[in-house]
C-alpha cells in the first residue's frame, strides 16, 4: 500500500508541475480562458466578444516597467525557434518545451519577470522550470533531438526519465491571458545557481489558432545575498464531476472518460486522476458529486505568504483551509464565485505552519457552464475528472511560502 501511495504521489507531482499554475507571488493571473467564464459568473455581461474567443476582447496595454532596485538587472530570453503549433495526440492542446539561457554566470535570485507571448490569443498559459546546472546537458541534449524545436511536454519537464529529475523543478515564473510584468517583494527571490537554464513550457489552445508563435521573456535578476528564498506547495484535489441529470453520451461513462484523457495526453493522466483518489480519500472508489476535496498533512515547516487557487471552465467555487475542523481552523481563501480572470494570488499577513498541521483545498465545479460558456459548446458531454487540457478540469491550491 505504501508503494502504491508513493506511486501516486510522483504522479500527481508530475501532474501539478506542468499543470499551467505557476508560483502565486510570482505572477498576477493563472492559466485560464479569462472572460469566457467571467461573462456567465454573476454579471450581465453578453457572451460575446471577449467571451466568444474566451481570452480577453481588447489587448492588455503593457504597463510602464517597475523601476530597477539596488543590485538588480535585467535580461530577455526568447524562444530560440517561431513554432506553429500542432496537436501530438487526437486532442486541440500542444504542449511545448523550449530551452531558455539567461546567461545566469553567477549565483543570483530571480526577483521578477515579464513575458510576452508572440501570440496571446492562442497560448493558454507559459511556464518557466529552473533546470539546474546538473542538469542542463540532458535539457540541452532533449532540445537537439528535435533540431532545437523543443518537444512535446505534457504533465512536466519531461525531462524525469533522461537522468534530470525536473518533473518537480521550481517554477521561475508563468504567464497566462491578462498577465503584466511581476515584481516579488522585496525581501525574496527565486534562486538561480551559475549556469542555470530555464525551460519554457507554452501550452497552446488549438481552437483558437495555429499561427507560429515565438515567446519572450525579461528576467529581472538580483545579485543580493540577502533574499530569502520563495517556494510553492502544491495542494492537488480529484474533480470527479458525473453528467447532469438527463445529460446522456458515450463519455458520460467514467472509464470511458478516463481512457479519453489518457489517449489525449498519455498515460501518466490515468495514474494522476487514479493517484489524487488514492492519496486525498484512501480509496480507488470515486465518490461523484460537484465538490470535491483533499486533506493533507503539513510535512515541513513554513511560513505562508500568498494564496492562489485553480480551476478550469467548470469550476463555480473554491477554499483553501488551514487546520479544518479544528479549534485552530483558519480560512486562507475563499473564492465564492469562480472568475478566470482573477486568479491571482492573494497575499496574507505571514502565517506560520509546522508539521502536524493540515490543509484542506475544496472545488464546486457545475456542469451546467457547458450551455453558457462558447469555449465549451458543441463538446459531447462528459464525466469530467482531472486533465491538462483547456475543456478539461482541475482543482488546485497554492501556498508561496518562505522555509525558517
Amino acid at each position: 500500500m505504501r508503494a502504491a501511495v508513493a506511486a501516486a504521489v510522483a504522479a500527481v507531482a508530475l501532474l501539478v508541475a506542468g499543470c499551467g499554475t505557476p508560483d502565486p507571488t510570482a505572477q498576477a493571473r493563472l492559466e485560464g480562458h479569462a472572460t469566457a467564464h467571467t461573462a456567465g459568473h454573476g454579471t450581465s455581461e453578453p457572451a460575446g466578444t471577449a467571451a466568444a474567443t474566451g481570452h480577453a476582447a481588447k489587448p492588455v496595454a503593457p504597463a510602464k516597467p517597475a523601476a530597477l532596485r539596488a543590485g538588480e538587472s535585467m535580461r530577455t530570453v526568447t524562444s530560440p525557434v517561431s513554432y506553429t503549433p500542432k496537436a501530438p495526440t487526437t486532442g486541440t492542446d500542444d504542449y511545448r518545451c523550449f530551452v531558455l539561457d539567461p546567461q545566469v554566470t553567477r549565483d543570483a535570485f530571480v526577483t521578477g519577470f515579464d513575458i510576452a507571448p508572440g501570440q496571446p490569443q492562442e497560448v493558454h498559459h507559459v511556464i518557466l522550470f529552473r533546470v539546474p546546472p546538473s542538469a542542463a546537458a540532458a535539457a540541452r541534449a532533449r532540445d537537439a533531438e528535435s533540431g532545437g524545436n523543443g518537444w512535446t511536454c505534457f504533465g512536466g519537464t519531461g525531462l524525469g526519465s533522461r537522468g534530470a529529475s525536473l518533473d518537480d523543478a521550481p517554477w521561475v515564473g508563468a504567464w497566462a491571458p491578462g498577465g503584466r510584468e511581476n515584481v516579488l517583494p522585496a525581501d525574496v527571490g527565486i534562486p538561480m545557481e551559475r549556469g542555470s537554464l530555464l525551460v519554457m513550457q507554452v501550452h497552446y489552445n488549438l481552437r483558437h489558432g495555429v499561427t507560429p508563435d515565438r515567446t519572450s521573456v525579461k528576467l529581472r535578476l538580483s545579485s543580493s545575498s540577502k533574499l530569502t528564498p520563495l517556494e510553492t506547495m502544491l495542494y492537488p484535489a480529484p474533480v470527479e464531476l458525473p453528467c447532469r441529470a438527463g445529460k446522456s453520451g458515450p463519455l458520460c461513462d467514467r472509464n470511458a472518460a478516463v481512457a479519453d484523457v489518457t489517449e489525449r495526453f498519455g498515460a501518466m493522466s490515468s495514474r494522476i486522476v487514479n493517484g489524487l483518489l488514492l492519496v486525498c480519500d484512501g480509496t480507488l472508489i470515486p465518490t461523484p458529486g460537484p465538490t470535491q476535496s483533499c486533506t493533507r498533512s503539513v510535512e515541513q515547516a513554513a511560513t505562508i505568504r500568498a494564496v492562489a487557487g485553480h480551476m478550469h471552465l467548470l469550476g463555480s467555487s473554491l477554499r483553501i483551509d488551514l487546520n479544518p475542523d479544528t479549534a485552530r481552523a483558519r480560512t486562507l481563501l475563499d473564492i465564492k464565485v469562480w472568475d478566470f480572470d482573477n486568479q491571482g494570488s492573494v497575499p496574507i499577513p505571514p502565517t506560520p505552519i509546522r508539521p502536524g498541521d493540515s490543509i484542506r483545498v475544496s472545488c464546486t465545479h457545475d456542469q451546467a457552464w457547458r450551455d453558457k460558456l462558447p469555449d465549451l459548446q458543441g463538446l459531447p458531454e462528459r464525466y469530467v475528472v482531472w486533465g491538462e487540457g483547456t475543456t478539461d478540469e482541475m482543482c488546485l491550491g497554492l501556498l508561496s511560502v518562505t522555509r525558517p
